[in-house]
């Protein structure tokens, strides 16, 4: 698959040094919108999270919890399309061809990754050579204009 080098605009918003933020990378690289617009939902959402303890809660720098980017993406209007089932097997896997065109943020193990038109934006290529399983993907609810999804 095809690989752009894409920080979502965390170089810009000031950010230096490695960080566990793919989550933020890709929805800001999906979304279009500001990478600290991004950064700061999700650590105010973070807040809102059950009672797990400062340390297991979510944070946009060190990891999100499924749940609460699910929340997030729900309420721009972005809707999950799961490829994988509990015992189905591996049945598509990060390769240009086994994914629909358009704006998607891909779920990898461990990984959230963004796919423009079947090129992956990250800031490493995690395809694998094709072998990586997608577990699902989010994509815009159908019918409505990414711009919209995104305001």
């Amino acid at each position: 698959m095809k690989f752009v080098y894409d920080d979502g605009g965390r170089a810009a918003a000031g950010y230096k040094g490695r960080t566990g933020d793919c989550v933020v990378r890709a929805i800001a690289i999906a979304c279009q919108i500001p990478y600290q617009e991004v950064y700061d939902a999700i650590n105010l959402l973070s807040r809102m999270e059950g009672n797990h303890g400062t340390r297991n809660r979510s944070s946009a720098r060190r990891g999100v919890r499924r749940t609460t980017y699910e929340e997030y993406l729900g309420q721009l209007g972005w809707v999950w399309v799961p490829t994988m089932r509990i015992g189905s097997g591996c049945r598509v896997h990060l390769k240009a061809e086994e994914l629909p065109a358009g704006h998607l943020i891909v779920r990898l193990s461990r990984h959230l990754c963004a796919v423009h038109g079947g090129v992956i934006h990250d800031i490493y290529n995690p395809d694998r050579q094709g072998s990586r399983c997608v577990y699902g993907y989010f994509t815009p609810a159908q019918g409505r204009n990414l711009r919209e999804e995104c305001a």
